[in-house]
């Protein structure tokens, strides 16, 4: 794996898709807790403006938030750290590990951008893994547009419409997909059962705490901590 050529993708295009990352014994054993968690129908906890407004249907949980747990693993996958380090340099810190679970018939969710892209070098990092296939069958997949993280922010208007040479991503199990926070990103309707990702989030050294906290969609910024939307975009 050359970190360096890698790396130099992420940075043209704002995203970076690499299969069969991780180790198959490990996606099967984080792919049957994650099931065992949610269950077949897991009530949503988000509030009913934010689903209305964002058009977002995910469902989050914070395994590491319970202690020691198999999640802690791909914190120490060497791979990942080293593409890391390569992607945000020295000294970069982990955030969180959030579960993202979407049900079957929920609309997945609208165009955002993980944090507000106001000053380019505040910004986070999702390191997504994937446990398990995303096919059309299932749908969810994710829609990117490539490059638009030096864009600013996302245009108001349509939460779900379409922009001119947005790519969609299939990952398959085992792989990790990283996603700059300014990217512009949406995931598609759910048709199959259910559908989720994990996102091991981190951030450069000097990125403030709390980097996504607000959320940037294309009808509103929302705040998570407060749970309120702070802006109307139209």
């Amino acid at each position: 794996m050359n970190t360096s050529d890698l790396a130099r993708q992420f940075w043209r295009d704002g995203y970076l898709v690499l299969e069969d990352f991780f180790e198959n014994n490990v996606m099967d054993e984080l792919d049957g807790l994650i099931q065992t968690h949610f269950g077949a129908n897991p009530d949503f906890q988000h509030t009913d403006e934010f689903l209305t407004e964002s058009q977002t249907d995910v469902i989050p949980w914070f395994p590491q938030n319970e202690g020691p747990c198999a999640f802690d693993t791909l914190d120490e996958h060497d791979g990942l750290k080293a593409l890391t380090t390569k992607v945000l340099g020295d000294g970069w810190k982990r955030d969180y590990c959030m579960v993202m679970f979407s049900k079957q018939g929920t609309s997945g969710q609208a165009w955002h951008q993980d944090c507000p892209p106001d000053d380019p070098s505040q910004h986070n990092l999702n390191r997504l893994v994937y446990t398990s296939d995303i096919t059309d069958e299932i749908g969810g997949q994710t829609v990117v547009v490539p490059g638009s993280f030096r864009r600013g922010v996302l245009p108001a208007g349509d939460p779900t419409g379409h922009f001119p040479g947005e790519v969609v991503l299939k990952p398959t199990k085992g792989t990790l997909v990283l996603l700059h926070g300014h990217t512009w990103h949406r995931v598609l309707p759910i048709t199959g059962a259910f559908r989720f990702s994990t996102n091991y989030r981190a951030a450069p050294k000097d990125t403030r705490e709390g980097i996504t906290d607000v959320c940037v969609y294309r009808n509103m910024r929302y705040r998570f901590s407060t749970s309120s939307v702070i802006e109307k975009r139209v």
